[in-house]
């Protein structure tokens, strides 16, 4: 079976039915994956990557149907089985890996109770060899004190260790071929780094071919053997990673790259180019190539001539692409830079904080409310500064306290202790009820997800006249819709889309309003909250692009929290790194991303998956999962995890908290390594040389 193919997809094609119409969902897709192999499936959303693992499992509802082409599994057609040959192989054969691990679990059963089922239903084992099963995996997918964690609840366990959990119960029956669908996409960076390197090592360990769909093309880079790329239905191109990577011959491809953020981009000297035009819906899709609206080489009377078939590439391994023009285009040829800006300086300070504490009381027993009070330190003594036209990064994993702090800016909650001054006036202590109009309308946030923060009931352009209201900008309602209009022009959306509802919108459109909502009362501070986490990679340039052009144009201050470093380093101007609500280490983006780092910020750093084969990176994991905040360790609240902690004498980390060092100027870290220790530290990214 060795030279045969696991699963071999021949021209498949997939619509749902609706009442109106049959919807093409997926058109003429061919992949194969060998034993052993790991395939990528990249694309922007609604590409159809997971319909197409829906149409592996044969689970595409009611309204979906293979309407052409076969998919074989070991040989054998899934498409021709009955249900009863299918619920054999689903689950013992071939598994799945869901995005969101909470719902692929029980909440009403033990962990341990539902990993057992897999065996004792597909094998028909006992439950003393079932649980001695679940043991042995649970142990695999490196979770601690495996036996407490078989007795636990799912609530009781973090995203991280739910997902570990979900790909154990994956590799119970030791699967042919595991479907991974965006299985890190809620997961910190630094626990996706831990999951995708057990997902590696399961995988030789078992055997196990992989579909692994994903629209990070670093996390691609670092997984998979081949990949495919698609868009809008089809397969556009597809070869080995070294191919694709190095020698991409589809236009889109190209796109893809020239969106995401490498090391060496630069938001002023070298920006990123968005591609442009809108993703085509599946029933309004052009004639011929379906990328070709929005293509730097497309030809009329040739591109949208009729259906245009994968082609191979001349001299390389399985290496196809689905354009008319790839051996006529010069793919060496210096791509297009966006256009250049000036840097802008810094203007003068406009928020300082000044040893900000927000501290939590909570009940120790959260079910019942009563006996002790517990006290959740979310911040712990923040300082820094923020200029006009700066943009400065706040980096860390979920639990360090972005999001509280910028709840206390935004006078969400107020600071238990300590200062925070914009334009020289406290605001820390005033709760938003409290604030006047203009302070509340200088401190304005973009949020995380774009479908959560439009009401659904209103109009795009009544959402933005409302907090014109509130703002008490404009005399009526005539010079508000003026406003109004303007604002849409800021954000490059079109005059019409005023008239609109939030649910005529793409994601990209909504967080343009969003954005447009959070200037409307020239706010001289935004807070962006992961504003482009829940996006396409091609939608995200754009969004970002717009960000800073609007900064320039309004001076404005952004603090942008992320845990997506490689826009930040393409972002910002300086970096702001959090642990369990300590800053860690602050300085300017090179100083931050050069040695001497903090330790946390060389892990965080070593986690990042780069869309690059050119670079070499060192290759740290982080041991166990973030303390609680409720319960930090003594010392350095890193000390449990640090990998660094033995070069420090005397126990000095498990014992004190580490004093602010400033190693050069606007550059600190809190950290116990002597100056020697921190001078040895090697570069984590290193750019080969060409």
């Amino acid at each position: 079976m060795t030279d045969q193919p696991i699963l071999e997809i021949d021209k498949l094609s997939i619509s749902f039915f609706t009442r109106l119409r049959e919807i093409p969902a997926v058109m003429d897709f061919s992949a194969n994956v060998m034993p052993g192999e790991a395939l990528g499936l990249v694309g922007e959303s609604g590409c159809g990557k997971s319909t197409v693992a829906l149409g592996i499992m044969q689970d595409l509802g009611v309204n979906g149907r293979i309407v052409g082409g076969s998919i074989k599994f070991k040989g054998r057609d899934l498409c021709t089985m009955t249900p009863e040959e299918l619920r054999d192989i689903r689950g013992s054969e071939i598994a799945m890996i869901y995005q969101e691990p909470m719902a692929s679990l029980n909440p009403a059963m033990r962990i341990g109770k539902q990993l057992m089922e897999v065996p004792m239903i597909h094998e028909g084992v006992g439950e003393k060899e079932a649980y001695a099963r679940a043991l042995e995996v649970v142990t695999d997918v490196k979770l601690p004190d495996p036996e407490r964690m078989l007795q636990s609840y799912p609530h009781q366990l973090s995203g991280g260790q739910q997902q570990r959990i979900v790909i154990a119960m994956a590799l119970m029956s030791k699967p042919s071929l595991l479907i991974l669908d965006e299985p890190t996409t809620a997961l910190d960076v630094t626990v996706e780094a831990a999951v995708v390197e057990l997902v590696k090592d399961l995988g030789k360990k078992y055997g196990t071919s992989m579909l692994f769909i994903s629209h990070n093309l670093g996390l691609v880079l670092e997984t998979c053997d081949r990949i495919c790329v698609m868009y809008s239905g089809e397969a556009v191109e597809r070869g080995s990673i070294e191919d694709v990577f190095d020698e991409m011959q589809h236009p889109y491809t190209q796109a893809l790259f020239r969106s995401i953020p490498l090391p060496g981009a630069d938001k002023n000297a070298r920006p990123l180019v968005a591609i442009p035009g809108n993703f085509p819906l599946p029933h309004e899709r052009p004639q011929g190539c379906n990328f070709g609206p929005r293509c730097d080489y497309f030809e009329v009377g040739r591109c949208d001539a009729g259906f245009i078939p994968m082609e191979a590439v001349p001299g390389n391994d399985r290496h196809q692409s689905r354009c008319l023009k790839f051996k006529e285009i010069d793919w060496q040829a210096p791509i297009d830079a966006g256009p250049q800006t000036a840097k802008p300086a810094p203007g003068q300070v406009v928020l300082k904080m000044d040893n900000l504490k927000k501290y939590y009381e909570v009940a120790a027993n959260a079910l019942f409310g009563g006996g002790d009070k517990k006290v959740v330190k979310a911040n712990e003594t923040l300082s820094f500064e923020a200029r006009e036209s700066e943009t400065l990064a706040i980096v860390g994993e979920s639990g360090c306290g972005k999001s509280t702090f910028a709840k206390v800016l935004m006078g969400l909650e107020t600071a238990t202790e300590g200062e925070i001054l914009l334009d020289n006036k406290s605001i820390g202590n005033t709760a938003i009820e409290q604030r006047d109009t203009k302070t509340v309308a200088d401190i304005q946030m973009v949020f995380q997800n774009p479908f959560d923060t439009l009401n659904p009931s209103m109009t795009v352009g009544r959402q933005i006249m409302r907090a014109l209201e509130i703002f008490g900008i404009g005399e009526n309602d005539y010079e508000r819709r003026e406003r109004m209009l303007n604002l849409l022009d800021l954000v490059k959306l079109p005059r019409a889309f005023a008239d609109r509802m939030p649910r005529q919108l793409s994601g990209g459109q909504k967080q343009r309003v969003g954005i447009a909502r959070a200037f409307a009362g020239d706010a001289r501070i935004v807070v962006a909250d992961e504003p482009v986490s829940a996006l396409d990679v091609s939608v995200q340039a754009a969004v970002t692009d717009l960000l800073m052009e609007i900064q320039r144009e309004h001076k404005t201050t952004l603090l942008f929290i992320s845990h997506d470093l490689s826009i930040v380093r393409y972002l910002s101007d300086r970096v702001m790194v959090m642990y369990l609500g300590h800053v860690v280490e602050l300085g300017s983006t090179d100083q931050v991303f050069s040695p001497p780092y903090h330790p946390y910020t060389e892990a965080l750093l070593s986690a990042v998956p780069i869309a690059d084969t050119s670079v070499k990176k060192k290759h740290i994991v982080l041991e166990g999962d973030i303390p609680s905040a409720m319960n930090p360790p003594s010392g350095c609240p890193f000390q449990t995890r640090c990998n660094w902690k033995s070069k420090v004498a005397g126990g000095l980390c498990e014992k004190e908290v580490p004093p602010v060092r400033v190693l050069s100027e606007g550059h600190q870290i809190k950290c116990h390594l002597s100056d020697a220790d921190l001078a040895d530290m090697e570069p984590v990214i290193q750019i080969a040389a060409e």
